[in-house]
């Protein structure tokens, strides 16, 4: 699933027919039906709620490494994101193909068998591929007065932040190996779902504030 996108002339877009101006997060699972879809829209409700739109380039999707293409969220999926007063409509599964890979500038992964999949897939996504736990560990360690201001774009900070947090990478490693992982809730009852949700919630915060250098309202 795609943010935004529309409205620009061909000489303003690449041959995908999206902006060259932009910055696209890929989040990656399974099923593409239950972890990805909430971290998708979870990153776009949380960029709206500081910036009052999802716009300067920012396109944020997802996709799973056994996607159920063309299905439907799951339905405990879409109570959490309602919970959060998130969108949840017009979602549907995709399974992921080299194409997402080459055009995300960012992606996050559930956990680290699927960050492993993603860069064995090739296309030099090593250094812009991250479990979104060891992201945000990462994201946590950057002095946000090193990244451009807003006011230089939406997409040159975003860009400046995947380079800061890629240097980091060796220097911060994982307490213990789980501390990476957000499991699956895939035929769990509700209240799982909504742990799992409030893990993805405490994990995406400190991104979507360095992204946009606003801080979440309290």
């Amino acid at each position: 699933m795609g943010g935004i996108g529309t409205g620009y002339s061909v000489e303003e877009t690449t041959t995908f027919g999206f902006p060259r101006d932009t910055f696209r997060i890929l989040h990656v699972s399974t099923g593409n039906v239950c972890r990805s879809p909430i971290t998708e829209r979870l990153t776009r409700h949380f960029v709206m709620e500081r910036l009052g739109i999802l716009g300067g380039g920012l396109i944020v999707e997802s996709a799973g490494t056994w996607g159920h293409e063309g299905a439907p969220m799951e339905a405990n999926a879409e109570a959490v994101l309602a919970e959060f007063g998130a969108d949840a409509s017009g979602f549907t599964g995709r399974e992921l193909l080299d194409e997402h890979v080459i055009r995300a500038d960012l992606v996050l992964t559930a956990t680290r068998d699927h960050r492993a999949q993603v860069i064995s897939m090739g296309h030099s996504a090593g250094l812009r591929t991250f479990t979104l736990k060891e992201f945000t560990r990462l994201v946590r360690a950057i002095d946000p007065t090193t990244l451009p201001p807003l006011e230089d774009g939406l997409v040159a900070r975003a860009r400046a932040l995947v380079r800061a947090a890629a240097a980091l990478r060796g220097w911060l490693l994982a307490p213990t190996a789980e501390a990476d992982e957000v499991y699956d809730p895939y035929g769990a009852p509700l209240t799982f779902f909504r742990s799992i949700g409030d893990e993805i919630h405490e994990a995406l915060d400190p991104v979507v504030t360095a992204l946009t250098g606003v801080p979440a309202r309290m």
